[in-house]
C-alpha cells in the first residue's frame, strides 16, 4: 500500500479499528521511516491532549461553583429596571428622548431655513439620512441590550 493509503487508515481510526487495518499500518511503518515518524508524532499529540493539555487544578472547584451559583440568583433576582453592567431603561429612555427633540428641533433653528433655501434637496438628503441612521443605531443598541426583557414581556 502507498504511504497516503496507510496514513488515511490511521487517521480514520475512531478507537475501534479492525486487527487487518492494524497489521497494514504496523508493517508499512516496519519499513517506512517516514510514515512511522508521523504516526509517532499523532501518537505524541494524542497523549498530550488527553493528559498533559488541561492540568488539574485541586481546589478551583469550589470558587467557580460558588460564582456559578452566585451568577444564577443574579439572574433570577427581577431586575427588570436596569440592565446588568449598563444603563438603565429610565437613562434609555431619557437619552432616546434627548436624541428625538435633538433631532427635530434641528430643523426649527434660525440658519436652517437660510440653509434649506440656498441648498435646496442637496441639503435634506444628506440630513434625513444622518437622521435615519441615528435613530435606527439607537434602536438597534436599545434593542440589543434589552433583547431579554422584551421577549419575555412580549411573549416571543
Amino acid at each position: 500500500m502507498s504511504c497516503s493509503k496507510i496514513m488515511d487508515l490511521y487517521y480514520e481510526d475512531d478507537g475501534q479499528m479492525p486487527v487487518l487495518n492494524q497489521l497494514q499500518i504496523w508493517g508499512h511503518t516496519f519499513f517506512c521511516q517516514d510514515c512511522a515518524a508521523k504516526i509517532q508524532k499523532c501518537e505524541n499529540a494524542k497523549t498530550i491532549l488527553r493528559e498533559d493539555f488541561f492540568p488539574s487544578s485541586p481546589g478551583l472547584e469550589e470558587p467557580v461553583m460558588a460564582r456559578i451559583a452566585s451568577e444564577e440568583e443574579y439572574e433570577e433576582a427581577d431586575n427588570s429596571f436596569a440592565t446588568p453592567g449598563g444603563i438603565s431603561t429610565r437613562g434609555w429612555i431619557i437619552s432616546g428622548l434627548v436624541i428625538i427633540v435633538s433631532l427635530v428641533t434641528a430643523f426649527f433653528g434660525m440658519d436652517f431655513k437660510n440653509l434649506a433655501s440656498e441648498s435646496g434637496m442637496s441639503f435634506l438628503l444628506p440630513m434625513g439620512i444622518t437622521i435615519g441612521i441615528v435613530l435606527t443605531t439607537y434602536g438597534a443598541l436599545f434593542i440589543g441590550s434589552h433583547l431579554k426583557e422584551l421577549s419575555e414581556r412580549f411573549g416571543l
